[in-house]
This record gives structure tokens, C-alpha cells and sequence, in this order.
């Protein structure tokens, strides 16, 4: 298991790429960026100019932050590729993403999304509980998006499929500014 000795100097973010219903979603999504920026760190998401994506990577470029992309192949066709980022990374398959956004990231940090969003955040906090790495993993609960979901945590503690301990692994911000302090802590 491999400890982050220092602050972080690259957050992942895992969100949607779209910018969803409620205008509470974009603007935490453009504070995050900002945020990032502000706090000297760079920025890992997946790639897109779309969305919550294109929204969290335009805010922290524009706060002069290193910001780069990561998108799978199969995307990069499809007209969704933001242009303007210190670095775009394109790779073979979605697996390969993860695994290149884990290895840049000394943290995650999710904001609303769907299926991919969920899959990436899953994988990044099982590798946590497998103990593959130790680094912060902070859900952004914009307008109590995310409340079903620790429910749901909850009760698979509850049932005895979660342990606490790896429950406590998941930490939970109510903003932007505070996710950025738990990671900078």
C-alpha cells in the first residue's frame, strides 16, 4: 500500500458529461475547478469539453491550473474531446482510463454523474478497501444528489455486506471549497 507522503498535487474528478437538471450541478462543478486551482493543484478527469466534465476542466484552466485528459480511444471520435488541456492523454479502452487516472491522481473526488461516473468511483474506492491505494476519495453531495447512494452504503453495513472500517473509507463534502480541504488537509 502506497501512502500519499505530501499534499495532493493532482486531484481525479469522476463526474457527469452533462450538466443535469438542477443549475446547482454546473456551478459545483465550475467552483471544483476553480477550487483545484486555487489550492495549487492540477486536475485528472476524463477528457471531455462536455458537461460537468467540460465545466470542472474549463474553471480550472482558467485558474491557471495543469489540467489533463484522459479519454479512451472509443470517445475520441466523437467530437466530445476538449481541445484546450495542458494534456490530452487518449488510451485504448475505458479499463485503461481508470488505471491511467489512478496512477496520475493522488485523489478523487466524484460530483453528480451516472453509470460511468458510478463505475469509476466503485472501482476507485474497492481498489481503496483492497488497500491498493490510500488515497482520499471524497463524494461531492451537490443538493443531496448523492443521499440515495449512502443509504445504500449504510445499509450494506447494516446487513453485514460492508464493513465499517471500509465504509469510513468514503468520505463526504458538502461543497467543493470542503472537499478540496479534506484532500488538502
Amino acid at each position: 500500500m502506497h501512502a500519499p507522503e505530501k499534499s495532493p498535487t493532482r486531484v481525479a474528478v469522476y463526474c457527469g458529461s452533462s450538466n443535469g437538471n438542477d443549475p446547482a450541478f454546473l456551478a459545483d462543478a465550475k467552483a471544483l475547478g476553480t477550487a483545484i486551482a486555487v489550492a495549487g493543484m492540477g486536475l485528472v478527469y476524463g477528457g471531455a469539453s462536455i458537461g460537468l466534465m467540460g465545466a470542472v476542466a474549463d474553471a480550472a484552466l482558467a485558474g491557471g491550473a495543469e489540467v489533463i485528459g484522459v479519454l479512451p480511444e472509443i470517445l475520441s471520435g466523437s467530437e466530445i474531446a476538449h481541445t484546450g488541456l495542458t494534456r490530452l492523454e487518449a488510451v485504448g479502452t475505458m479499463h485503461e482510463r481508470k488505471a491511467r487516472m489512478a496512477k496520475l491522481a493522488d485523489a478523487f473526488l466524484v460530483l453528480p454523474g451516472g453509470y460511468g461516473t458510478l463505475d469509476e468511483f466503485m472501482e476507485i474506492i474497492t481498489w481503496a478497501q483492497l488497500r491498493l491505494h490510500a488515497k482520499p476519495c471524497v463524494l461531492i453531495n451537490t443538493a443531496g444528489y448523492w443521499d440515495g447512494l449512502l443509504k445504500f452504503l449504510d445499509r450494506a453495513v447494516e446487513e453485514g455486506f460492508l464493513k465499517e472500517k471500509n465504509r469510513d473509507l468514503l468520505k463526504v463534502a458538502e461543497s467543493p471549497a470542503e472537499a478540496v480541504m479534506m484532500v488538502t488537509a
